[in-house]
């Protein structure tokens, strides 16, 4: 894959994937709709009643930080000295956010079936164009920056540990999981110069 180009004439920015690699973003994209979805934010037992009458609205949000490592990455503190402040930040905000990555990542699924790439996984054969609007193109940009952030924190990824990475035999799953993640940095930075074209 040579990246995300912008074109001269129409301004649309341009990448031509494999179809192993449209069928590898679209099922990372779908692995983090569904962990964003899956772990439903469920109001605290000492939540107000009056609150309660809102059900599935911005009172409905969870106030402790997740237990999973990638969701407590995705979704931090916003109040690291204060955790009271913390707790409401969250759970007047959370939710919002979550239902905002999860549109984002599906937006990355949406462009990847628009552009041809069957709505199965198997079609390694394809090549396919995906073709974005600046609008969309930014919102990839985000999703993107969950997907980096959600595999890196899986796999445990350091500032300045590239050495561990390459050292890893060709063979060993982390190395290929690592390789997927610096592949995720490249369509970003690719994406970027091409949206700052």
């Amino acid at each position: 894959m040579a990246g995300f180009v912008r074109h001269r004439r129409s301004k649309r920015i341009i990448a031509t994937m494999s179809g192993f690699e449209a069928d590898l973003l679209r099922s990372l994209a779908a692995q983090l709709v569904e962990l964003l979805r899956n772990e439903a934010a469920v109001p605290s037992e000492n939540a107000d009643p009056l609150e309660a009458l809102f059900e599935g609205g911005d009172f409905a949000g969870p106030t402790t930080e997740p237990d999973d490592p990638v969701l407590a990455r995705l979704f931090p503190n916003a109040y690291q000295d204060d955790g009271e402040a913390a707790s409401e930040f969250r759970r007047y905000t959370e939710s919002t956010l979550r239902d905002g990555k999860a549109r984002a990542a599906a937006t990355i699924i949406d462009a990847l079936e628009d552009a041809g790439l069957p709505s199965e996984p198997g079609s390694e054969e394809l090549t396919i164009d995906v073709e974005l609007d600046l609008p969309t193109a930014e919102v990839w940009m985000r999703a993107l920056t969950d997907l980096r952030l959600a595999l890196g924190t899986r796999l445990g990824v350091e500032e300045g540990d590239e050495d561990y990475w390459y050292a890893l035999p060709d063979d060993d799953p982390r190395g290929q999981a690592h390789h997927i993640y610096e592949w995720l940095g490249y369509l970003q930075e690719t994406l970027v110069h091409a949206v700052t074209a």
